[in-house]
């Protein structure tokens, strides 16, 4: 999977004459440390599985599973379901799908974030469709009772150590950023985020008092030498594919696992990728240049936690957060393909989300978790023939724009495929 990932700067060339890479940019090159790092639910609850298959024609069956999750989630992941049941219909493939409960709804459902049998439904999948998890009702319970303990286990439990997060500035909607155009457009980034070690999964963490009797949290953040190798390649092979240059993120001013981290890149670098050209830079430093000069980034390579902040500052170049797919990749096995915003429960129920990484998130799932390139392109080109016909959710509308809700955006996808 992770091979077929970093073959995104070839995409133009599979593409229907629909879609071109000036036309969707976005489509270019786009361990847990312990047992006790992945979510161990207290027992199985079969019934909270539920299967349906969808043999709508003859030709290859998926085994997929949904896990819509929270706030939004329901309501975005039933139009990206309808979007791949049309496109099932033609492109002579068919669908097995089995929704499972995750993060809030299965602590609500089951008492666990990550019950056991949904857990093994996606170990046992070709492909996992994740929504949205969390949420405000849910604010209150203890850290390791959270539903996004839910996520932190699904990942660890497929193993899924590359999170690859494109931000490109799409021409549609290069407006909708809220920096200067001349700033923003033709940006085109790829944040490759190390995902299943540093100090989300460190040991040891928790509570504890100090020498003056006060209360204390502290976390551990830790990278062993394979681990920062294995994410490293994933970098230096998708700038490879891309523009030729990886910048390495990390605080190596400071901690001793970002000077581990810059020594095994720069290594890494010299000795089997000299025809990249590799920078460092300090994550603060990072910060601000994505704000004041995105388009001096191709891709960039980091740890977990500077990963998770960084790709969120990227997204926001594009306009809106709910534009923009990602993916999750193993070395071996089903990947997790989920947009990267958030459950936004604030809307959830209202028919106001923007459904559209939703969608994006179920094309790269059929192009790189399901070797169905063809209807991937459909979706794509759907998406960008939805984005010209003016077709707005009131995250991405200007002034005067007209705007829709979540149902109606995935309805006029549906109709440009």
């Amino acid at each position: 999977y992770i091979g077929l990932f970093l073959n995104m700067a070839t995409l133009s060339s599979m593409h229907s004459t629909q879609v071109t890479s000036k036309q969707a940019p976005y489509l270019s090159a786009s361990r847990g440390r312990s047992s006790t790092a992945v979510f161990r639910p207290k027992q199985s609850h079969t019934k909270a599985v539920r299967s349906a298959a969808l043999s709508v024609v003859a030709g290859k069956t998926h085994k997929v599973v949904l896990l819509p999750g929270d706030g939004i989630g329901p309501e975005i992941i039933e139009t990206s379901v309808n979007v791949l049941k049309e496109v099932a219909k033609l492109e002579d493939i068919s669908f097995d799908f089995t929704e499972c409960p995750i993060g809030g709804a299965a602590i609500d459902l089951t008492g666990d974030a990550l019950p056991a049998s949904t857990l093994e439904a996606c170990q046992n999948s070709d492909a996992v469709l994740l929504a949205a998890i969390g949420g405000y009702k849910w604010d209150s319970l203890p850290a390791k009772e959270r539903p996004e303990q839910g996520l932190l286990g699904l990942r660890g439990g497929l193993n899924a150590f590359a999170n690859l997060r494109p931000a490109t500035v799409l021409p549609q909607l290069v407006d909708a950023s809220t920096l200067k155009r001349e700033v923003v457009e033709g940006v085109d980034i790829m944040v490759v985020r190390e995902l299943t070690g540093g100090i989300y999964f460190g040991e040891p963490k928790g509570f504890g008092v100090d020498k003056d009797g006060n209360r204390t949290g502290f976390n551990t953040d830790i990278y062993s030498e394979p681990e920062i190798l294995r994410i490293a390649r994933v970098g230096f092979e998708t700038a490879r594919k891309r523009g030729g240059r990886l910048c390495s993120v990390d605080k190596a001013n400071v901690l001793q696992v970002s000077q581990l981290w810059r020594e095994v890149v720069t290594k890494l670098g010299e000795e089997e990728y000299p025809d990249v050209e590799l920078t460092h830079m300090y994550v603060d430093n990072a910060a601000m240049q994505l704000i004041r000069a995105p388009k001096q980034f191709d891709t960039i390579l980091t740890g977990n936690i500077f990963g998770d902040i960084l790709s969120d500052a990227a997204s926001m170049l594009t306009g809106s957060i709910g534009m923009l797919p990602s993916a999750s990749m193993p070395g071996e096995g089903p990947g997790v393909f989920e947009p990267i915003h958030g459950s936004a429960p604030d809307i959830a129920g209202e028919d106001k989300a923007n459904p559209l990484a939703q969608i994006l998130s179920a094309a790269m799932m059929l192009r790189y978790g399901l070797n169905e390139p063809k209807a991937a392109d459909r979706i794509e080109a759907a998406v960008l023939k939805t984005l010209d016909s003016g077709a707005r959710t009131g995250d991405l509308a200007g002034p005067g724009d007209k705007i829709i809700g979540c149902k109606e955006m995935g309805d006029v996808v549906l109709q440009h495929l």
